[in-house]
């Protein structure tokens, strides 16, 4: 990291060139290409953090990276239908409240 990185690091909080795509630019028809029905990916807005997903239903949605059970990240999971699962335990998060609603078998 370079000077004028380090600067931007200490002043953002994150560094803008660490490869991590920033959701903001993901127009609907980049978006489509990008992430595919069932798939999710790291992503951030400014400095936090995020997981992009597309569910089985081809809802596109955006949550924090973080899973609330115990703070894996939701991006290194996978899609089940309706719900990310984080890969860690295995814990369901439903998207539209954010809270884990239930267990299930992670996939061998």
């Amino acid at each position: 990291m370079g000077p004028v990185s380090a600067q931007l690091f200490d002043e953002l909080g994150y560094d803008p060139d660490d490869g991590v795509l920033d959701a903001r630019e993901l127009a609907a028809d980049r978006a489509s290409a990008l992430v595919g029905v069932g798939s999710v990916i790291a992503a951030r807005i400014g400095a936090r953090r995020v997981a992009v997903a597309r569910l089985g239903s081809g809802r596109l949605v955006v949550v924090d990276d973080e899973c609330p059970h115990d703070g894996g990240q939701i991006s290194d999971g996978f899609v089940d239908g309706e719900h990310l699962v984080c890969a860690r335990h295995g814990w369901a998060l439903e998207v539209r409240n954010g809270r884990c609603e239930r267990a299930c078998k992670l996939r061998e």
